[in-house]
């Protein structure tokens, strides 16, 4: 007859697969952690239960793998422990954008971008959709076509005439669709139109069968926009539906101003 395995046999094969000496120097890591201004290595034996052989083997490790530092016999957090916490923070950071976007998102119910631009360049930072009301396909470099798009033309609107030359020197205006804006002037003169804070709205000039709409948001010195976008069968939602999005954004700024950092 077999042996029937006891209550606690599941948990005892997790542990034994768990391996002590990695258990050990993550104590070690957030025992460093909270001693802002460094502690010796008796001291963190001491409060992480090792033996203080054990403690000083592990605590010479970390240090040579850089996630500690050592000065006059303190330990300190190293910078590959604190590129960990930059990356976290840094996700953190796009979660929060992206809660944020889907939000949005489920109470207008169409797919809604969130972009910047940084360094002379666009920047999509997040984009949120479903699978029954999908984003566009970036079939064209949204880069290179910010002259078709909602998102690009709202942006270069917030831009002054010089950076917005400078960017049409490097990403001239070329005709994607039938219906895109067919040169320099021509889009400068309509960006020149655009009204601060209003919508600018595309029509099958980036995407055949979609048309979109973006909203400007000055984020400190950096200008940014949140877009949607809905199949050109119901281009009748476009402008009710950016209303929605334009009454949203004021509520979702905090959210959107930690991504300058990502």
């Amino acid at each position: 007859m077999p042996r029937q395995a006891s209550p606690n046999s599941s948990e005892q094969s997790s542990s034994a697969t768990l391996i002590g000496s990695v258990q050990r120097a993550m104590r070690l890591l957030e025992c460093v952690a909270g001693h802002q201004y460094g502690a010796p290595a008796k001291q963190l034996a001491r409060e992480t239960g090792l033996a203080l052989p054990t403690a000083y083997h592990l605590l010479r490790t970390l240090v040579h793998e850089g996630y500690l530092s050592r000065d006059k016999g303190l330990f300190f957090l190293g910078e590959a422990a604190e590129r960990l916490s930059s990356s976290g923070a840094q996700q953190k950071r796009r979660s929060t954008v992206a809660d944020a976007l889907a939000q949005c998102r489920d109470a207008i119910g169409v797919p809604v971008y969130y972009a910047l631009y940084r360094e002379g360049e666009i920047e999509v930072m997040c984009v949120s959709d479903t699978p029954g009301n999908p984003a566009v396909e970036e079939w064209a470099d949204f880069r290179e076509t910010a002259h078709a798009h909602a998102i690009g033309q709202c942006l270069l609107s917030q831009l002054d005439e010089e950076d917005r030359r400078d960017h049409l020197d490097r990403h001239p205006v070329q005709a994607i669709t039938p219906y895109t804006v067919r040169d320099n002037s021509a889009l400068l003169r309509r960006l020149d139109r655009a009204r601060r804070m209003e919508p600018v709205t595309e029509r099958q000039e980036y995407a055949l069968g979609t048309v979109c709409a973006a909203i400007p948001i000055t984020v400190g010195t950096t200008a940014a926009t949140m877009a949607i976008s809905l199949p050109v069968h119901q281009a009748d939602r476009l402008l009710s539906a950016a209303q929605q999005l334009q009454d949203q954004v004021g509520r979702l700024l905090g959210s959107l101003a930690i991504s300058i950092s990502i």
